[in-house]
């Protein structure tokens, strides 16, 4: 993934954090429910997540994993 200054310079973030982030799809895929209940989530807060210059949401994957630890079941939206 290409260097993103937006996000190094808001989160203090290097170019080897940003080989830590997911994509929707990605997200979707491990709590098995649809990109737009991602987006939702996203939108509500229940994760965490930040826009690419492009438009497209990026989710950090350590508190993806943390919050689908924390979840015995998936979170419907």
């Amino acid at each position: 993934m290409p260097s993103n200054p937006e996000f190094s310079a808001y989160h203090g973030a290097t170019v080897e954090d940003e080989d830590d982030l997911l994509t929707s799809p990605e997200v979707a895929a491990l709590f098995r429910v649809d990109v737009k209940t991602v987006s939702r989530w996203a939108v509500q807060g229940r994760l965490p997540s930040f826009r690419t210059p492009g438009g497209h949401r990026r989710f950090p994957s350590g508190e993806v994993h943390a919050l689908l630890a924390r979840s015995h079941t998936p979170i419907r939206g």
